[in-house]
């Protein structure tokens, strides 16, 4: 087994109920495996960060500081974030 920690930013950490989760997953798993073991600890992020079985098209996913699709493999102890879109001025 391998534990990842996700970390949520801006409305995605409300919906969590907390920017930081540490969640097990199989040794092969991919971060959309990942996202499916942090989704049954915090369902109520589902209806924001899914648009049906894909990742919504406003939410960046980052593995380890680089963006990441769900499909990536994950090693233990990996970072995985995500976030709304950022803009700034």
């Amino acid at each position: 087994m391998h534990t990842v920690t996700w970390r949520l930013f801006a409305d995605l950490a409300e919906a969590a109920d907390g920017r930081e989760h540490a969640v097990s997953v199989a040794d092969n798993a991919t971060v959309g495996d990942a996202l499916d073991a942090l989704l049954a600890e915090a369902d109520a992020l589902g209806g924001r960060v899914l648009d049906g079985d894909e990742l919504a098209d406003d939410v960046n996913l980052m593995r380890n500081g680089s963006p990441s699709s769900l499909d990536a493999a994950v090693d233990d102890g990996d970072e995985l974030a995500m976030f709304p879109p950022v803009t700034g001025g």
